[in-house]
């Protein structure tokens, strides 16, 4: 009897054991346990999400940009930072002090590059200066997006795509704008062959990409806004690379383009519009042909009411502390710029999507019209830099 006892005693003791085993919280689950089911309330993974970085580190994408010496480019790193933060990425913005110091913008990406980005976000100042760091990009698959101008002629394979303003597409919105113009409108639609209705455009080159761009897609596009009030009889004179000619015409296209790009050489084109008959309205392609058409108007003054061009519908393009003066004060209809926010803020975006694999593509960023009724809005100001 004693000796049933102690065996009693002794199974009881080994089942204590074992259930204060199975209790204890750093013990492993017995063979057989199944996990609890997840909860239907936590959201599954996504099948379209990166996998994690397997060095526990954030993105890293260095933007470096031709120069700081420009508001233009102040306004750029506004829309990067914008996007870094919306994307939960770490950037690094910086560029040389002018847009001439080739050797410093490369020292730059080279030292950006030491970092292992994930991504470079990219203006050269020249793409023969950074072939090297390009074909380093290619070899390691660090994908590069080109802002702005973007890394032109690149042969490496290394540039994903590019962030900039279609040039064509922002001038063209100077033209839709005078379009819409009523009293301009009335002058195309009463326009005859013995009094022809006549659009300048000022231009200071025809070499630049920006400003051929510009002309050509202002010219398209009065042309096309053109011929629906005078069908057929819409001609473009004044330089052979848009010339259309068109026999007794209702409307002439005129592009006046400098003989340098010097401010007297532009006042001079300007001067040369001017006086010719029947001129309704001027496009200024750019800054510089915006600052020659103001000096052959006295500054503008010209311009305005009870001025000797008074009745002229005028646009610029770009910004400047002159320009945005002719704009407040009323002497320009109004004006186009582009929209370096966003140069900024897609060069980030496309260069994580890049970063995690996605195809990326060429983008538009865009270009806004500004008058006097909208210039001072904030979003606005921060596009129409000096």
């Amino acid at each position: 009897m004693k000796k049933t006892k102690k065996i009693l005693a002794l199974l009881l003791a080994m089942v204590m054991v074992l259930a204060l085993a199975a209790c204890g919280g750093g013990g492993d689950k017995p063979a057989g346990t199944k996990d609890p089911a997840p909860s239907t309330s936590d959201p599954a993974p996504s099948t379209s999400d990166p996998a994690p970085s397997t060095d526990g580190e954030r993105m890293y994408i260095p933007v470096m940009a031709k120069g700081f010496q420009h508001q233009f480019w102040v306004a750029v790193k506004t829309g990067a930072d914008a996007a870094a933060k919306d994307y939960d990425v770490d950037i690094y913005f910086n560029g040389p002090a002018s847009e001439t110091e080739i050797d410093a913008q490369v020292n730059m990406v080279k030292g950006e590059m030491a970092k292992n980005p994930k991504a470079l976000a990219l203006a050269a100042l020249s793409t023969d200066a950074v072939k090297e760091i390009l074909e380093e990009c290619a070899s390691k698959n660090i994908p590069v997006i080109g802002f702005d101008s973007g890394v032109p002629d690149d042969t490496s394979g290394a540039v994903k795509a590019t962030a900039a303003t279609s040039n064509e597409a922002a001038a063209a919105l100077a033209a839709e704008k005078f379009g819409e113009h009523e009293g301009l409108a009335a002058k195309l639609q009463a326009a005859t062959s013995d009094a022809p209705v006549v659009i300048g455009c000022v231009s200071q080159d025809a070499v630049s990409a920006s400003i051929v761009g510009r002309t050509t897609g202002f010219v398209d596009k009065m042309v096309e806004i053109a011929e629906k009030y005078q069908p057929g009889k819409v001609a473009v004179e004044g330089h052979t690379k848009w010339e259309k000619k068109v026999d007794s015409p209702a409307v002439i296209v005129r592009v006046e383009v400098s003989a340098t790009t010097e401010a007297t050489a532009v006042q001079t084109a300007a001067n040369a519009l001017l006086n010719i008959d029947g001129l309704a309205a001027v496009f200024c392609s750019n800054e510089g042909a915006v600052t020659g058409f103001l000096a052959a108007t006295a500054d503008g003054s010209d311009l305005a009411e009870g001025g000797k061009f008074a009745d002229l519908v005028v646009a610029g393009f770009d910004a400047g502390s002159a320009q945005k003066n002719a704009v407040r004060q009323g002497w320009f209809y109004g004006s186009v710029t582009q929209d370096p926010y966003q140069i900024g803020y897609k060069a980030v975006e496309m260069a994580v999507k890049a970063a995690k694999g996605e195809a990326v593509s060429d983008v538009d960023t865009g270009a806004q019209w500004y008058d006097a009724s909208n210039i001072d809005d904030e979003m606005i100001a921060l596009l129409v830099y000096d």
